[in-house]
């Protein structure tokens, strides 16, 4: 049995993801990682990009522990087939030749085959897509001082928190996250 996580908002409704280590093994190991760091508690989340997906931060949440990069999937794992991105499934964030984000994750609204072997699919939404939805349709304001030009950047006018994330690992027995080598940090996470 794959493991669980089952993330907390201050709507009072719940996310519930079904991990998938066979698909993206240390981007799991990642996201479980900043789940045990706390990153995740009491985060707002930052971006919303109406009707294509909630990215939930582009600043590593403001906190140290979140401000690390791995590898990508498909350099640590080349064997192994990329899943495609829709609603339902979470992905991790990445900055092109940075590096995969350690751990800001987002959630699509729609297909998005331009993120395939690019962005990690290492979950599957198993409940709460309507909390999905209604977080993607909340009113945003844009952001002005993002350091990247031609990215749209808004934010969700009303504060969405993620409370806490909670794991369920079963059997999953998590590693330590593989690192990159060269921690060239995005100019983002320095606002």
């Amino acid at each position: 049995m794959n493991p669980y996580a089952i993330i907390k908002m201050n709507s009072g409704k719940q996310i519930i993801i079904e991990l998938l280590p066979e698909s993206a093994p240390n981007t799991v190991n990642s996201f479980i990682h900043g789940v045990k760091a706390g990153v995740y508690d009491q985060s707002p989340i930052e971006r919303i990009v109406p009707g294509s997906w909630v990215d939930i931060s582009y600043t590593a949440f403001g906190k140290k522990e979140a401000k690390y990069l791995i590898p990508y999937e498909s350099d640590l794992h080349p064997d192994l087939s990329p899943l495609a991105s829709d609603l339902g499934s979470v992905c991790m964030g990445g900055y092109d030749e940075l590096g995969l984000s350690g751990c800001e994750f987002f959630l699509p609204l729609r297909p998005c085959p331009e993120h395939l072997g690019k962005y990690p699919v290492f979950g599957k939404v198993v409940e709460g897509i309507e909390e999905i939805v209604r977080i993607g349709n909340e009113p945003v304001i844009p952001v002005t001082n993002f350091p990247y030009a031609d990215i749209e950047i808004n934010r969700p006018i009303n504060p969405q928190i993620i409370e806490s994330i909670d794991l369920k690992l079963h059997k999953y027995i998590p590693q330590e996250p593989i690192l990159k080598e060269k921690q060239l940090l995005p100019e983002c996470w320095k606002i």
